[in-house]
């Protein structure tokens, strides 16, 4: 009997999906296909190269290079994967200090108080949906912001400048209106501001992500090493492989040029592709969870 983990592999492995790096590379691994088929056909029937000859060696070359490049692309899935996880770690976060944000005012605002515990209840999901608008450069939805009681202090934030930074602005302030009627006591003015204070520097860390890419220079280099290293392949190879060498050259340009599209497609984890940070799902649990609270 099959085990489910294995159905799993299974499906792994015969399913291609849009997120897939076969899919994207297929064109281009056909391209290399045709390629070393017309190598392996110059070198064994229009040149005819003898075993004797110098092109026989070049594999030398790639033995030596292959722990460089092998090295290099570790270092860049690496890497590029720290940043995907930061992300994470930044909106699970954020996650966390919207509820613990809306404990602190449920605990501390009275039943009765519903008005102000409406707008909260408002504003701090808005801070998350604005946040995800932000780092994807989309428009912050305007029903974020009307069609309640609060409606005219939503309207008054200005959408061409930064959004999250004047919702983190208005929940400052209607903190510090209860603190300054009485409402709330000043040890409770602190006890709210650590929550305060964090949006912004979750904020901070994700534009930190997404405003500073992996060095150009860098990744030109990796796609041009694997370039001219997959180039050079079937020269060396048809010797001992003969026309087998036109599947041996594709997948190892697959291996190798995967390892580096995943890494370029994590490296940004806002940029909205199939295996981005769900940041609009997390924001709907925020919206969920503080309504649950408050």
């Amino acid at each position: 009997m099959i085990s489910y983990n294995t159905r799993d592999w299974f499906t792994f492995i015969f399913r291609f999906h849009k997120a897939d790096t076969f899919r994207q590379l297929l064109p281009l691994m056909i391209g290399i296909c045709a390629y070393s088929a017309l190598i392996a056909w110059l070198e064994l029937y229009y040149w005819n190269l003898s075993d004797k000859n110098y092109v026989r060696n070049i594999p030398v070359m790639h033995s030596l290079l292959g722990f460089a490049i092998s090295m290099l692309l570790v270092f860049r899935t690496n890497t590029a994967y720290d940043r995907w996880w930061e992300g994470r770690k930044l909106w699970g976060a954020l996650v966390n200090n919207s509820r613990n944000l809306a404990m602190k005012l449920a605990a501390i605002l009275p039943a009765s108080d519903e008005q102000t515990r409406s707008f909260f209840r408002k504003a701090i999901p808005s801070y998350a949906y604005a946040l995800h608008n932000h780092l994807h450069k989309e428009k912050t939805r305007t029903e974020l912001f009307e069609d309640d009681e609060h409606g005219h202090i939503f309207r008054s934030i200005d959408r061409d400048k930064h959004i999250p930074n004047q919702l983190a602005l208005l929940l400052y302030r209607q903190v510090q209106q209860l603190h300054a009627e009485g409402r709330i006591s000043g040890e409770q003015l602190l006890f709210l501001n650590a929550e305060l204070q964090s949006f912004t520097d979750i904020c901070g860390a994700c534009e930190r992500i997404k405003n500073t890419p992996i060095p150009f220079s860098y990744s030109v280099f990796i796609k041009k090493f694997i370039f001219f290293y997959i180039m050079t392949l079937p020269f060396g190879y048809v010797f001992q492989l003969g026309f087998y060498v036109v599947p041996v050259v594709a997948f190892i340009f697959f291996v190798l040029a995967s390892l580096e599209l995943i890494a370029e497609e994590i490296e940004d984890p806002f940029s909205g592709d199939p295996n981005d940070i769900p940041t609009e799902l997390l924001s709907q649990n925020i919206q969920r969870h503080v309504a649950e609270l408050i």
